[in-house]
């Protein structure tokens, strides 16, 4: 194609992803106060656990309206990704071989299942943990002593909970990175042994960026990004090992699908 029908079609491309955040995004604020809900859910559970009426606070007229959008922004991006993942699909298949398109298809399907992977031990592990750990240090007042009570307000959890989920989910990708990287000759298995002791180290560094400054939140995201390295050796490896006996002579296999 010329590059003018390119950018035609880019656009076109680009226009379906648009148009689909945009009714997601309708759709998710509409939905935004149970959306917003079943985020607040482990920390409202975690409250009546210590029998406490579950609430939020917020201390400006436009932060609960500004929330909500925010909530609905979050929810657009979860619900347009398979169209978004569908049009760039589109896009770059014509100019793939076969080869490749085998190739590429399986990092397209594991990208959602380990972001999602990611955002559900975020959701269902890490938060009911944490947010008892940081609820242990309300006190209750007396006479001879004040009391300290959480009164959270609905922008900063959101906030805390969209960058633990979108920050656990991303990380969960690093299989697909590296995989893929071997996959295209960047690096090699070689490589990412040799390295993985600045890759632990690396690891517990983003965790503690992403994390909330405690030891066991950290550690719940460093240590599946320690495993996920490991798990990324594991699976290069095998496709080095695929691209090896693979390996054929110039022209070989390279018919267009």
């Amino acid at each position: 194609m010329p590059l003018l029908d390119h950018l035609v079609e880019l656009r076109r491309r680009l226009l379906w992803c648009l148009v689909t955040f945009v009714l997601a995004f309708a759709v998710c604020y509409h939905f935004s106060d149970d959306i917003y809900r079943f985020l607040a859910a482990p920390l409202a559970r975690i409250m009546k656990a210590r029998g406490e009426q579950p609430h939020l606070i917020y201390t400006a007229l436009y932060e609960a309206f500004f929330t909500n959008v925010r909530v609905a922004v979050f929810g657009a991006m979860f619900l347009s990704f398979p169209m978004v993942a569908a049009q760039a699909w589109i896009f770059i298949a014509p100019g793939l071989y076969r080869n490749e398109k085998r190739a590429f298809l399986p990092f397209l399907v594991a990208t959602p299942v380990l972001f999602l992977a990611g955002a559900a031990l975020a959701y269902y592990v890490v938060f009911p943990y944490a947010w008892a750990f940081f609820l242990s240090f309300q006190q209750s007042g007396s006479d001879s002593s004040m009391g300290i009570e959480l009164q959270a307000r609905v922008s900063e959890y959101l906030t805390l909970v969209t960058k633990m989920i979108l920050g656990f989910g991303i990380c969960f990708e690093l299989p697909v990175v590296l995989t893929l990287l071997v996959r295209c000759g960047l690096v090699t298995t070689a490589q990412l042994k040799r390295f993985r002791r600045y890759a632990y180290v690396a690891a517990f560094a983003v965790a503690a960026v992403i994390a909330p400054p405690d030891a066991i939140t950290m550690l719940s995201l460093a240590i599946p990004l320690v495993a996920l390295y490991e798990v990324s050796i594991i699976a290069a490896s095998l496709v080095q090992r695929d691209s090896a006996k693979g390996a054929s002579p110039a022209g070989d296999g390279q018919e267009v699908a």
